[in-house]
């Protein structure tokens, strides 16, 4: 057996904590997998004497991440502290000039800064391997860069945030408004300290910025990604898809069209009997899309201390048995940057409107709605009390730039009781 592959784990947090359980656990199993012992030689945290659940004493002790990154003791750093900069940058450039290998969860740093950190990895002969930055314990990195590598990838997409599914999924069969889902999901611990990186949208989009570029074989470029949180989903758009045969879910697609790369992280309604719109409470599911392989479905858990820890060391595991493959699925070097696309691709779409209850006002929305290019599949008006008539129309299928333009029509009526809601329908 071979000398021990030595590890600097930076981040004691739920993540790394579940690593060292993991190096503890399953010693002989590593080592027989990896054909040489996995060892941890030093960890780093900003607190040394907290309990955190497992015996720490073997371990030499950084308070700087940085520091920890230069020892001559390590081969491979893991960096599961998160943000986008700071420390973990800092530390992951370090660990490179270093000639250390990385392993990583932080999904935000190699959105931001992963060209940069692969170009230099290619440069001093290193790897960084990340599969846990993108749907926790899902291998959905290893399968898109070397399972589907001879394909030519059409689309990528899925639900890739759990927090968000778990609101939406809550929302939909305990029938309550989202503003008391979010409290509950603040105090069962699945926000983020800034929960805007979950409902917002952005967490996810980072996810799906990683998963286009290993796809598409361009730069990340995560300032490209068209965002839109969960924020503005009301119960009544729950129950109203729900009726029509739909489930609302956080939906990230990204794929190349003749305008460009199409990226974007938004809600919108799937058939309730699709694979995704079946998946439940906070687990997370990606769809990927090859010429030659057809559809490959990946669900599983998305985040949590064991799937995400299990991830990161099947990435450790690889750098053990001196697998070394590039960050983004093929040479940095060879990365372009993408011509950004704005959404093009039409689909049928959701409305929901609130109108005044007096004649001839739905005539007018479907008025606007011809105007506009736009053709009606289908059309509800729910039970309404007092002067206000709720009215769901199901489109077939247009364009954004159509919506967009029935929308504006519809505001010249005089109809209107709100600003409708305008969700796009991914047919699966």
């Amino acid at each position: 057996m071979g000398a021990p592959l030595r590890l600097g784990l930076a981040g004691l947090g739920t993540v790394g904590v579940g690593i060292v359980k993991i190096v503890q656990n399953h010693t002989d199993l590593l080592a027989i997998r990896a054909g040489r012992p996995v060892v941890i030689t030093a960890v780093s945290a900003r607190t040394q004497g907290q309990d955190r659940g497992v015996d720490l004493s073997p371990y030499a002790w950084e308070t700087d991440p940085v520091a920890l990154a230069a020892r001559d003791d390590i081969d491979v750093f893991i960096e599961v502290m998160g943000g986008s900069g700071g420390p973990a940058l800092a530390a992951s450039r370090m660990a490179l000039s270093k000639g250390k290998d990385i392993v990583t969860a932080n999904k935000a740093m190699l959105a931001l800064h992963g060209h940069e950190l692969a170009l230099v990895a290619e440069k001093v002969g290193r790897t960084i391997r990340f599969e846990a930055a993108v749907a926790g314990g899902i291998p959905v990195i290893k399968t898109l860069s070397e399972g589907l590598a001879a394909n030519k990838i059409g689309r990528v997409m899925g639900v890739m945030n759990g927090t968000c599914n778990y609101i939406l999924t809550r929302m939909h069969s305990a029938q309550l408004p989202y503003e008391t889902v979010f409290e509950e999901a603040r105090a069962l611990g699945y926000l983020e300290a800034d929960p805007q990186l979950d409902v917002g949208g952005i967490d996810a989009g980072h996810k799906l910025s990683l998963l286009a570029a290993i796809a598409f074989g361009t730069q990340v470029q995560f300032d490209a990604v068209t965002l839109e949180g969960i924020g503005a989903i009301s119960i009544d758009d729950i129950t109203l898809a729900a009726d029509m045969g739909y489930r609302i879910k956080l939906l990230g697609i990204a794929q190349m069209t003749e305008f460009g790369l199409e990226q974007r992280m938004t809600p919108c309604l799937v058939p309730a009997e699709s694979p995704l719109g079946q998946l439940e409470g906070g687990t997370n599911m990606v769809v990927l899309e090859g010429d030659a392989v057809g559809q490959i479905v990946l669900r599983g858990a998305g985040a949590g201390a064991g799937p995400t820890a299990s991830a990161a060391m099947a990435d450790v595991l690889d750098i053990a048995r001196g697998q070394k493959t590039p960050t983004f699925g093929q040479p940095a070097q060879s990365l372009k940057k993408a011509k950004p696309a704005q959404i093009h691709s039409p689909t049928p779409w959701y409305i929901r409107t609130i109108l005044r209850d007096e004649p001839g006002a739905l005539a007018k929305i479907a008025t606007a709605l011809g105007a506009a290019g736009v053709s009606i599949d289908r059309m509800r008006q729910y039970g309404h009390k007092d002067t206000q008539a709720p009215v769901l129309i199901v489109t077939h299928t247009a364009a954004p730039a159509m919506i967009a333009q029935a929308l504006s029509l519809f505001a010249q009526t005089g109809v209107l009781i709100g600003d409708p809601v305008a969700l796009r329908i991914e047919e699966i």
